[in-house]
């Protein structure tokens, strides 16, 4: 008997929901539909894609296989949506996120299927953090535990990182750092670059001959919604992961080359004056954080795998752990419905009002990112393999898993032609499809938790993705 998700999901459901919940699970194709879901991990917003493929034998003619979607539930194929916000689809975010491990970490680690040494791991390497400046108090809780509020926050109080006094706090200097934080970061290489060079005793235009600069990064959104980078920062030799650096550029000397740069003027932006705003120069905060990436088993918090694991998780996240909204925003009246705190309403505001200011900024447009527009996660060319390799990869894996049911696993592709015709028909789910996919999804989750703790347990590793 063929196994069918729970028809009652905690909490319960509305009642036009568990009608159609009902629809679904006793129709006659309902197996189909959920191993479709499956198929795609339980995304909460697949794509529905129709049409027909074929193969051939291109010698006889032959056919070996047709597929065509009239034959699907709804007469439609659905696809994962592969968006990266975990918000908008925690099961195609949990798939990013663990490309993201496996970028990041084959970067620290190594990875022969990928043409990364493992001797990488003799590199110097480090982890940064460079923060935003202060653009005004806020409710925090310091090491001594009282607030200058005169306040003892709870690690979850509303209230942490808003504006002690909302009056006198830069919001604008605020979104504006965010909008420019793209640029401060490319100076802020540039520099590192020259910090390197003069350390090494070379012209700067002679050290790519010497060393390589590659770098993984992931942006995070602060409670009071500025943002910082966190980095993992390596030194290669000339030719990249492949080829050890010179033996002065040592871990010491790396971190004290991020220092100098992070601290620099070079690496400040400068933003004229507009309107009421006055001209700003922006650059990093003084709260630079700088550690040694270690192997695993050596004592250290900082590990390849804890370090590839805390990247991963930012890298599914954006600025609606402030409280914004995941989406642009069309009105101001919708900052309401929806809720959003008075701090983060305050800096979605602030872009508003800048917009026509600063009109190449496209403020506005990025409100719900409060200013930022730069990719959350990036890399320096050489640092590892990419996302799109990685996704390659598991579509192949994928391919050949699909060839070997179909018995086509044995024959040379060249010997095969391929017809397809594919037209998109639409994206989502019906209400009760919402809840089912959910626990599927959720089944999916704890089978996945289930094996991780398995392997944990077994390699006694805390990072493993």
């Amino acid at each position: 008997m063929a196994h069918r998700a729970s028809l009652a999901p905690e909490p319960l459901l509305d009642p036009v929901v568990l009608g159609d919940l009902l629809r679904v699970a006793s129709a006659d194709d309902y197996t189909r539909w959920e191993d479709q879901i499956r198929r795609t991990g339980g995304c909460s917003d697949p794509i529905h894609l129709t049409g027909w493929t074929l193969h051939k034998d291109k010698t006889s003619g032959e056919t070996l296989h047709h597929y065509t979607t009239a034959d699907e539930p709804g007469g439609r194929l659905r696809l994962a949506c592969g968006n990266r916000r975990a918000s908008r689809c925690p099961a195609c975010a949990w798939t990013y996120a663990g490309d993201t491990y496996h970028l990041i970490r084959a970067g620290l680690a190594g990875d022969d299927r990928r043409d990364i040494p493992a001797t990488v791991r003799d590199h110097p390497r480090v982890f940064a953090t460079l923060t935003a400046p202060s653009f005004g108090p806020v409710h925090n809780r310091p090491d001594h535990g009282v607030c200058r509020c005169g306040t003892r926050h709870a690690p979850d109080a509303p209230e942490l990182g808003t504006a002690l006094d909302p009056a006198t706090y830069d919001y604008a200097g605020a979104v504006l750092f965010n909008n420019h934080a793209g640029q401060i970061w490319q100076r802020f290489t540039t520099r590192l670059r020259r910090e390197l060079a003069a350390r090494g005793g070379l012209p700067r235009r002679e050290l790519a001959d010497h060393l390589r600069l590659s770098y993984g990064k992931v942006a995070e959104f602060q409670k009071r919604g500025a943002l910082h980078f966190h980095a993992v920062i390596r030194l290669d030799g000339p030719e990249g992961p492949g080829t050890p650096p010179p033996a002065w550029a040592t871990v010491g000397v790396l971190a004290d080359a991020i220092n100098a740069a992070a601290a620099h003027s070079y690496t400040s932006v400068s933003v004229p004056a507009a309107g009421d705003q006055p001209a700003r120069s922006f650059r990093w905060g003084t709260q630079l954080d700088v550690r040694p990436v270690k192997a695993f088993g050596d004592g250290s918090d900082i590990t390849e795998q804890a370090v590839a694991s805390y990247v991963a998780k930012y890298s599914t996240k954006a600025a609606e752990s402030t409280g914004t909204l995941d989406r642009r925003i069309g009105e101001i009246s919708e900052l309401d419905r929806h809720g959003v705190p008075d701090h983060t309403r305050r800096l979605i505001i602030a872009c508003r009002d800048l917009d026509p200011l600063y009109p190449d900024r496209r403020l506005w447009a990025w409100a719900h990112m409060l200013g930022f527009r730069g990719h959350f996660s990036s890399k320096s060319r050489h640092y590892s393999t990419t996302l799109g390799a990685l996704r390659q990869a598991r579509a192949d894996y994928r391919a050949a898993q699909d060839a070997g049911a179909l018995g086509l696993d044995d024959r040379e592709p060249e010997t095969v032609l391929v017809l397809a015709d594919w037209q998109y028909a639409g994206h989502g789910h019906t209400p009760g499809e919402s809840a089912l996919a959910a626990t599927v999804a959720r089944d999916i989750r704890l089978n996945r938790e289930t094996a991780r703790e398995a392997l944990r347990d077994q390699a006694g590793d805390e990072g493993e993705w």
